[in-house]
C-alpha cells in the first residue's frame, strides 16, 4: 500500500505539519556539521572522497506504484533493456515478458489495462476466510490447525470491524470539513473581493449563519496552527489529499464486495505464476514511485528540479503496489524480476500488516541473496514498535532465519534535537537497522513535476541511494557487506540523547532504543569505511 507518506489519521494532523514545517532546500543531501542539519552528506562525499574516483553502472530496482520514466530529471537514469526491441509485440530476450523496455507491471492485464485500487490484505482474508469461520465456535471444529484458523480470524475480524468503523469515521469527517473550508472560501472571496483567504481574511468574515460560523471556526483553528503565510486554498488542497485516501480506503480498501484481480487474469491461487501483467511500468498513479526514484537517482548536476544521491545508476521500474496493500505473489515476482534482469539493489517503499503467502515472499528474498541483491524496506509510519507489530514484508523467515540482505529503515526529520526523529515513523530496537531522512523530501513526480513528500518511504530511498552509491564504486561488496557498512558508518550523533519517541506527543526516549545501533546514515563515512575494508580485503 502507498500508506508509507505521512498517515492521515487524524484530521489536520497532515496539514498543520505540513503547513508549519520549513526545510533546508536539498535538506537530505547536506553535511550536518557544515550544513547544520542532519543530511547524509552526499555532496561532501562527492567533492572530497569520489571527485578523481571510477565508478561502475548499477541497476537499482523500484519495486513500487510505477515510475513516469519520461521525466525530465529521470529519462537519461532509467534503465533500458538492452535485448528488447521497443513495441514490437515480442519477447526479443527470452525473459517472459515482453516489450519490457523499462520494467514491468504486475498489476496490469494483457489487454493493457491496470490494477489502480485494491483492498486491504485484512479485506482480502476476511472474503476468503468468513464463509467458514464467521458465527463459529472451537466446537464446531475438531482439528488443531482449524481452531488455531478460528483463532486468527476472530482477531482479523475484530481488526478488520474496528479499522472500518475508523476510516469510515475520518472519511465522513474529512467531507464535512472539506465543504464547510469550500463553501466559506467562496463566501470570503466573493464578499471581500480577495484571491486569496488567510487568517487576516477569515476574521474578518462576519458569520452570520450555524454553517458559515462552523466554517469559520475550522478555519482559524487550521489557519492558526499554520506559519502566518497558510491559505484555506492550500489547505484544501491538503485536505484533498486525505479525502482521496480515505475514499479509497472505504469504498476499495474495506470493501468485501470489491475485487479488481480479474483485470490482472492470472491464477491468483498459483503463487507460483510468474508470467503475467503488461509493460506498463508508469501506471495510472506513479506519484509515489517517482518521489521514490528522484531521491535515489535523479540526474546530478543537470541544472533542472533536484539532484538524486547516486550518480552512476540506472532506475529500474517494477510496478506491484496499488491504492491497496501489495499482494505477496507481486512482490515476489517483482524481487526475482529484478534480480533476474540485472539490479543489485531494491527500494521496497510499501508494507502491510498482515500477509497471505509470507513464503513465497520469503523465497523470493533468499534468492535475491544468492544473487547478490541487497533489499531496502521502509519501516512504515504508524508510530509502532515494529519488534512486536508486525509489518510485512519482514527480514524475519517463516519458521526460523533472518535475511541477511534485508534492511529496515526509519524516518528522520531536519528537526534538531529532541524532535529529530519523525513522528510518524515506526522504530524497532531489533528490527530497525538504521534512520535517514524521510521528512519534506522534494524530489520528483509526475509530469514533470517536484514536491516535497514525507514518510519512511522517502527514507528507504535516500538509504538505498546511500547503498548504490557504495556499489558503485565498490563492486565487489557483497549485500550483508554494504549492510554492515551502512550500520557500523551511521552517525551517533544522537546515541544516549533523549528524542521524543514516535506516536507520542511529548514521551522521551534514548535515540538507541528505536533502532538497533542509534545510527544515521552517512554516505560521507560510508565511502570512507568501505575504502578501508575494501583494502583490507584485498
Amino acid at each position: 500500500m502507498k500508506k508509507f507518506l505521512i498517515p492521515i489519521l487524524v484530521a489536520f494532523s497532515l496539514i498543520t505539519y505540513a503547513q508549519s514545517s520549513k526545510r533546508p532546500d536539498n535538506w537530505f543531501n547536506l553535511d550536518a556539521v557544515s550544513d547544520k542539519v542532519n543530511g547524509v552528506s552526499t555532496e561532501k562525499a562527492y567533492k572530497e572522497l569520489l571527485k578523481d574516483k571510477k565508478s561502475t553502472t548499477i541497476i537499482v530496482g523500484v519495486i513500487d506504484s510505477g515510475v513516469d520514466f519520461n521525466h525530465e530529471d529521470l529519462k537519461e537514469v532509467m534503465w533500458t533493456n538492452p535485448g528488447e526491441i521497443d513495441g514490437n509485440g515480442k519477447d526479443d530476450d527470452n525473459n517472459g515478458y515482453i516489450d519490457d523496455i523499462h520494467g514491468w507491471n504486475f498489476i496490469g492485464g494483457k489487454d493493457g489495462k491496470n490494477v489502480s485500487d485494491d483492498n486491504l490484505e485484512m479485506t482480502r482474508l476476511m472474503r476468503k476466510l468468513k464463509p467458514k469461520f464467521d458465527g463459529k465456535t472451537e466446537a464446531d471444529f475438531s482439528t488443531k490447525d482449524e481452531k488455531k484458523e478460528l483463532e486468527f480470524y476472530s482477531k482479523l475480524k475484530e481488526d478488520y470491524t474496528k479499522t472500518l468503523e475508523r476510516y469510515s469515521s475520518n472519511y465522513a469527517q474529512y467531507k464535512f470539513v472539506n465543504e464547510a473550508l469550500i463553501g466559506i472560501t467562496t463566501k470570503i472571496k466573493n464578499e471581500q473581493k480577495v484571491e486569496k483567504v488567510g487568517l487576516p481574511e477569515v476574521e474578518k468574515f462576519n458569520a452570520v449563519d450555524k454553517a458559515d460560523l462552523k466554517g469559520k471556526t475550522i478555519a482559524m483553528n487550521i489557519l492558526k496552527n499554520g506559519d502566518g503565510t497558510t491559505t484555506l486554498d492550500q489547505v484544501i488542497e491538503e485536505i484533498k489529499g486525505g479525502l482521496e485516501q480515505f475514499k479509497s480506503l472505504v469504498e476499495f480498501g474495506l470493501n468485501m464486495d470489491f475485487d479488481p484481480r480479474n483485470i490482472v487474469g492470472d491464477d491468483y491461487s498459483n503463487s507460483n505464476e510468474h508470467n503475467y501483467g503488461n509493460n506498463d511500468c508508469n501506471g495510472p498513479d506513479s506519484f509515489h514511485g517517482t518521489h521514490v526514484a528522484g531521491i535515489i537517482a535523479a540526474s546530478r548536476n543537470n541544472s533542472m528540479g533536484m539532484d538524486g544521491i547516486a550518480g552512476n545508476v540506472r532506475i529500474m521500474a517494477v510496478r506491484c503496489v496499488p491504492a491497496g496493500d501489495e499482494r505477496d505473489k507481486d512482490v515476489a515476482n517483482a524481487i526475482r524480476y529484478a534480480v533476474d534482469n540485472g539490479a543489485k539493489i531494491l527500494n521496497m517503499s510499501f508494507g502491510k500488516g498482515y500477509s497471505w503467502d509470507k513464503k513465497v515472499v520469503d523465497d523470493a528474498v533468499k534468492y535475491a541473496d544468492s544473487k547478490g541483491v541487497l533489499l531496502i524496506h521502509a519501516a512504515g509510519n504508524d508510530g509502532a514498535d515494529i519488534d512486536k507489530v508486525p509489518n510485512y514484508p519482514s527480514k524475519k523467515f517463516e519458521g526460523k532465519g533472518i535475511a541477511t540482505n534485508f534492511m529496515d529503515i526509519g524516518a528522520l526529520s531536519w528537526k534538531p534535537n529532541d524532535e529529530v526523529v519523525a513522528p510518524f515513523s515506526n522504530y524497532g530496537k531489533n528490527t530497525v537497522d538504521v534512520f535517514s531522512p524521510g521528512v519534506d523530501i522534494y524530489s520528483t513526480t509526475p509530469k514533470n513535476g517536484y514536491k516535497d513528500a514525507s514518510g519512511t518511504s522517502m527514507a528507504a530511498p535516500v538509504t538505498a541511494g546511500v547503498a548504490a552509491v557504495l556499489k558503485s564504486y565498490y563492486p565487489t561488496l557483497t549485500p550483508e557487506q554494504i549492510k554492515k557498512i551502512l550500520i557500523k558508518s551511521s552517525v551517533k550523533t544522537y546515541k544516549g540523547k533523549k528524542v521524543i519517541k514516535p506516536g507520542t506527543k511529548d514521551e522521551l526516549v534514548k535515540f538507541e532504543k528505536l533502532s538497533k545501533n542509534a545510527g544515521i546514515v552517512n554516505l560521507y563515512e560510508a565511502v570512507k569505511m568501505a575504502e578501508k575494508f575494501t583494502k583490507t580485503k584485498t
